[in-house]
């Protein structure tokens, strides 16, 4: 097991630094392995070739793939030549990525083949060039020549130069470009490695979306560690299972509802865990119960995660100390259902309207704040977003949250997914909690819904287990569940029953769409 020892800079020089560790160590795994020495010879090709294609240090290169092997190459062949790699979510309309693609103003549009009809629709009218990825095109999209590794030299970018640009998921309405430096990448990255002892034994299942940051901030990451990856293009629960047991995948992220579809899944696939280490989650609320289905069907290590696209995305781990494992199993899988801690690189704090910090007392309820070296410098080309998120030298999450006395925060909702109610606050994740512990409910989303009587009412959207059919006597279990854990205002007033709750491409629920 061994770490990187040098402190690369830039996400280049972090793949230059993972393939130095041990160049003939597999760094994909699947059907088609490379050891390092070839991912680096064949990312220095396509980089090459970008250069050839006319891609100069700044131009955005946009990318419209699953998760794949290719995924990786030309997220490091744009850094290379210091172009900016701008993901994007596949599932989005025609309408919806021209926007994207016209506000960051991309100069390449490459598309795997299934994707080639959303791409020409939305590249249509964009002054871009385009790049297919088929069986009638080169393997990367782009010729690849040995002979110009020669006279291939890497761009030396900046730490303070974008390498990523992000688009938010839009839960709260339409979305913006994140830029993310060299800076913010790495620094996470070398977080990251620290934080969950990453190491090049690891191997790195993708199994959430990787043009999402809650799994792409890994193949930074676990490249510079020397670790390998593993794809899976479709989630599927079994599909999921099969690849970890295969594979032998030791670490991932999962959503939660990625979660819970494995789990429901593992007993008929026989999986006890494999060579699970870590599993990852956030996005969501996590009950105890299910923190407990996790340890006891994958028999590895859980840590809840916090963070957005604005912080690379990490802002805070639950990752028990010694002290915490001495304390009782119920409190325990408590701790380990809550928000965490800061991650490393952070600076944290829960403040008042006044801009003042909270009572460490874990019951009063402020606005997490943030600083450090992994947060965005600012929206894309949106001062006036930006100027209203960083005030007074932090980043405003929008996140309500409380703090304790060791600095652990929980999560208790947005901003604007509080509900009012006849004058009085609710927090959705409190009633979200109170559903979750019902084992009729495999996710559920509480929110607001407005009233003559008492300005919003709280309503609950639940999608029901496998097997389990909706009854009025299982509605009446339900809100019967609840008033056993929730004062009387905060019960919802109806339940809508639905197959799948809406979710953005980062697999959070959209509460938007629901209200």
């Amino acid at each position: 097991m061994t770490a990187p020892k040098n402190a690369a800079r830039t996400v280049w020089e972090a793949l230059e630094s993972g393939a130095a560790l041990q160049p003939g160590a597999p760094a994909i795994g699947g059907e088609r392995p490379l050891d390092y020495r070839s991912l680096l010879t064949t990312t220095r090709m396509l980089a090459a070739a970008l250069q050839r294609a006319g891609i100069e240090p700044g131009d955005r290169v946009a990318l419209l793939h699953r998760n794949a092997p290719l995924f990786l190459v030309w997220t490091f062949a744009c850094a290379g030549v210091g172009a900016v790699l701008v993901p994007l979510n596949y599932r989005l309309s025609a309408a919806e990525i021209r926007d994207v693609l016209e506000d960051s103003r991309t100069r390449m549009l490459v598309a795997e083949d299934c994707f080639r009809e959303l791409a020409e629709s939305a590249g249509s009218g964009v002054d871009l060039q385009f790049v297919g990825l088929s069986a009638n095109d080169p393997p990367f999209g782009l010729p690849l020549e040995t002979d110009a590794l020669h006279g291939f030299v890497a761009h030396a970018s900046e730490e303070d130069d974008v390498a990523h640009l992000y688009y938010t998921s839009g839960t709260t309405g339409k979305p913006k470009g994140v830029p993310l430096t060299q800076r913010n990448v790495v620094q996470h990255a070398l977080a990251a490695i620290t934080e969950l002892d990453l190491a090049n034994d690891d191997l790195w299942g993708h199994v959430a979306p990787m043009f999402h940051l809650a799994d792409a901030w890994a193949t930074i990451a676990i490249t510079l560690a020397g670790g390998c990856h593993v794809f899976l293009p479709d989630f599927d629960g079994r599909a999921a299972l099969a690849l970890f047991e295969e594979s032998g995948v030791t670490v991932s992220n999962l959503v939660p509802t990625m979660l819970q579809r494995m789990l429901a899944a593992a007993p008929a696939a026989g999986f006890d865990g494999g060579s699970l280490r870590l599993v990852l989650s956030g996005g969501a609320p996590i009950s105890p119960a299910a923190v407990a289905a996790v340890l006891d069907t994958f028999h590895c290590e859980y840590v809840q995660t916090y963070g957005l696209t604005e912080t690379s995305p990490y802002l805070t781990l639950g990752i028990l100390e010694p002290r915490h494992r001495e304390e009782s199993e119920e409190r325990q899988l408590a701790r380990r259902s809550r928000t965490g801690r800061p991650f490393e690189t952070v600076e944290l704090d829960v403040i008042d309207e006044g801009g003042r910090s909270v009572p460490r007392d874990d019951r009063t309820v402020g606005e997490i704040v943030a600083r450090g070296s992994t947060i965005t410098p600012g929206y894309w080309n949106r001062p006036a977003e930006t100027k209203a998120a960083f005030r007074g030298g932090w980043f405003h999450t929008g996140d309500l949250a409380t703090i304790d006395a060791e600095g652990w925060v929980n999560i208790v909702d947005r901003k604007k997914d509080m509900i009012l109610t006849g004058g009085e606050n609710v927090y959705s994740i409190e009633v979200e909690n109170a559903l979750y512990s019902h084992p009729a409910v495999l996710e559920c989303a509480a929110y607001g819904a407005p009233s003559t009587e008492w300005g919003e009412e709280v309503r609950a959207a639940v999608v029901l287990r496998d097997g389990i059919e909706r009854t009025e006597g299982l509605e009446a279990e339900l809100r019967e569940h609840c008033a056993e854990r929730l004062a009387r205002y905060k019960l919802p007033r109806a339940f809508v029953f639905m197959r799948e709750l809406p979710k953005t491409g980062s697999g959070k629920i959209a509460k938007r769409l629901l209200r």
